[in-house]
């Protein structure tokens, strides 16, 4: 689910923390890094379960408008539990595994803040999607895929008041949000009918290397931060140190970290990878500043000997 880019940001997003409150604790960067990674699966699982509340609040719905005196919406079309029945959000629904993960890290979110799901329904029925999905009786697997995509992309991923309740809960979640939801769209687009249960519970890291390397990313940045500061005082002789951007600084400093201690990573994948976080995260120059100094760093570790790279490099 994450990628080596993500978890350099949240490394990058610990130290900058961390000079901000000016706490100097190791151990306590070491867990917010730790939790920071490990919220990104919840977040991942709290829009999971707003797509079965909303689900659910169809279903209810369905189930109010079958007595004669409350019309409903679905009404006017052919199969008005079509949206009930959609097999997408019906493997989600059924999944006893998915169900548990929610149980076991007591994911009531919506249920508790119902109001966001009756939001996301209303938009959802009053939309063109929904009309033109709800217009014929039956449709295909790729048909209810193909809504529930949509749905998604169009309607409970940019929704505002979605958005600002996460923050609300966890500050973590603003770079996360944008991630959480283009891989949930990936998944949406890969799942088949006779998908397994643990489909929708994806590995958050591909292995424990993934979270070795943010650990060892992070430790060494901070225990080295003098030493890594000196490194690039000698490419900007013509620049105070307090002119630098906070982010470019700490970018730098992991860029340089990296190169020097991970011999597995090719300097090219660590160069690349800053400077496309650089231009995401800082500012509109900071991509040619960095790319600047970390250029001629390379060609005096080369010089030197220093850069003792092995093997086939990981993204």
């Amino acid at each position: 689910m994450l990628t080596r880019r993500h978890i350099r940001v949240k490394v990058m997003q610990c130290i900058y923390a961390l000079t901000q409150s000016k706490d100097d604790s190791l151990e306590k960067q070491e867990k917010f890094l730790k939790v920071s990674i490990e919220n990104m699966y919840t977040l991942y699982l709290l829009n999971l379960s707003l797509l079965i509340e909303v689900q659910q609040m169809a279903a209810k719905q369905v189930k109010l408008s079958s007595k004669k005196y409350l019309a409903s919406v679905t009404d006017a079309y052919p199969n008005k539990e079509k949206f009930v029945q959609n097999r997408v959000l019906s493997q989600m629904v059924d999944n006893t595994r998915l169900k548990n993960e929610f149980d076991s890290r007591k994911l009531k979110n919506w249920y508790l803040n119902d109001e966001y799901v009756k939001l996301i329904y209303k938009e959802i029925v009053e939309s063109d999607i929904y009309a033109e999905y709800m217009g014929t009786a039956l449709g295909t697997y790729e048909q209810d895929k193909q809504f529930v995509l949509q749905i998604f992309k169009e309607i409970i991923a940019p929704n505002e008041k979605i958005y600002e309740y996460l923050e609300d809960d966890k500050l973590t979640w603003v770079d996360d949000i944008p991630i959480v939801n283009t891989f949930i769209l990936k998944q949406l687009k890969k799942v088949k009918e006779d998908q397994n249960d643990g489909f929708f519970l994806p590995r958050l890291l591909k292995d424990d290397a993934d979270m070795d390397f943010a650990k060892k990313l992070l430790t060494k940045t901070l225990l080295n931060n003098a030493k890594l500061e000196k490194e690039i005082e000698g490419k900007t002789p013509n620049w105070d140190k307090d002119r630098i951007a906070d982010i470019d600084s700490i970018l730098l400093k992991m860029a340089i970290c990296e190169v020097l201690n991970f011999p597995s990573i090719p300097e090219k994948v660590t160069m690349n990878e800053f400077l496309e976080i650089a231009k995401e995260y800082s500012t509109p120059k900071s991509s040619i500043f960095i790319n600047g100094i970390l250029d001629k760093l390379l060609k005096e570790y080369k010089a030197d000997g220093k850069l003792n790279k092995t093997g086939r490099g990981l993204l």
